[in-house]
């Protein structure tokens, strides 16, 4: 029988201040519709042996002032059979900012282009574990994206400051032979690993010393990633599809790079601060989330909705979620 949806709304000291469910719609302009953001979106697959679930909720914050959803999510295949590339991005927009779930769209569509172009080098460059030409390539995208904000703002007489995002992705092979998870962004969020029941952060660049990690885990890499893969495979010769755009001045926040090697069991876990800044500071959520996504059966669309929206007082800001279960 598939595991019910769960009933709980919240975790915790107390309940939230605010309503657990939509109140105030976003103003709407009639000539601009589509701009509109709807308060949740909801998408899954199944490739391989990795099965995801990714979610975008309006924070509660948001929905009692009637603001829209500053975070934007976008889950993309390029490609078919084994050779495809699945691609999970996400953004959030800069806070107060008044285009602010435009600018995180944008940045989640511009990456999609670019990887899309780049796909099938991507792929191959997945399964041979190129981590330095992952590594450069990625950075460069990333880097462009962002420089494409920046342009956009000058052209809507904004503020770079304004109209900006952070970025974070997954790139995922359809290849069931292909372990390799690859992770990249820029800003805040964060990046768990569900292993034997317990949660670790493997965010790239965390200081905060976590859990041992158990027998046969790689040791991080000089450049402080975690769960990285490092095997000595040279970087051959070839840039990525040139895109015309000139490169950008180096973003504030450095570039997040992970390559980590999945093993039958585990599941993976991407999220905007929304989430992340909850899981890492209510040990309930953390222990409750832990509970209904420990194992390699993964949730129904339904229930990880159910899962992802469980609120805890103190934290209502937008969450946008992306979780692989590996069978």
């Amino acid at each position: 029988m598939p595991e019910p949806a769960s009933a709980l709304d919240f975790v915790g000291s107390g309940p939230p201040t605010y309503d657990p469910e939509p109140t105030a719609l976003p103003l709407a302009d009639p000539e601009e519709l589509g701009e509109l953001v709807a308060d949740t979106v909801l998408d899954g697959a199944r490739y391989g042996t990795w099965t995801l679930r990714s979610v975008s909720l309006r924070g509660d914050s948001a929905r009692y002032r009637g603001e829209p959803r500053r975070d934007a999510l976008l889950t993309a295949r390029f490609g078919t059979g084994a050779h495809a590339l699945v691609l999970v991005a996400m953004a959030t927009g800069a806070r107060a900012a008044p285009e602010a779930h435009l600018a995180a769209a944008e940045a989640c569509r511009w990456i999609g282009r670019a990887v899309g172009r780049s796909h099938r080098r991507l792929a191959e460059d997945i399964r041979a574990t190129r981590r330095a030409d992952l590594k450069a390539g990625l950075h460069r995208l990333t880097d462009r994206g962002l420089g494409r904000l920046r342009a956009s703002a000058l052209e809507r007489g904004a503020s770079p400051e304004e109209y900006t995002a952070s970025l974070r992705c997954l790139l995922l092979p359809a290849d069931p032979h292909c372990r390799t998870r690859v992770f990249f962004g820029v800003g805040d969020g964060g990046l768990f690993l569900l292993r034997d029941g317990t949660w670790r952060d493997i965010e790239p660049g965390t200081t905060e010393a976590g859990p041992p990690e158990p027998p046969g885990t790689p040791e991080p890499a000089e450049d402080g990633d975690r769960l990285t893969l490092d095997l000595g495979v040279p970087a051959p010769p070839g840039p990525y599809e040139p895109l015309p755009e000139p490169p950008p001045p180096p973003a504030r926040d450095p570039f997040r790079f992970q390559v980590s090697l999945a093993r039958p069991g585990d599941a993976l876990l991407m999220c905007t601060p929304g989430l992340a800044e909850p899981l890492r500071g209510e040990p309930a959520l953390s222990a409750y989330l832990s509970r209904r996504w420990s194992g390699r059966r993964p949730p129904g669309l339904a229930a990880f909705l159910a899962d992802a929206r469980v609120r805890v007082k103190g934290y209502a800001d937008d969450r946008t979620a992306a979780a692989l279960w590996e069978a």
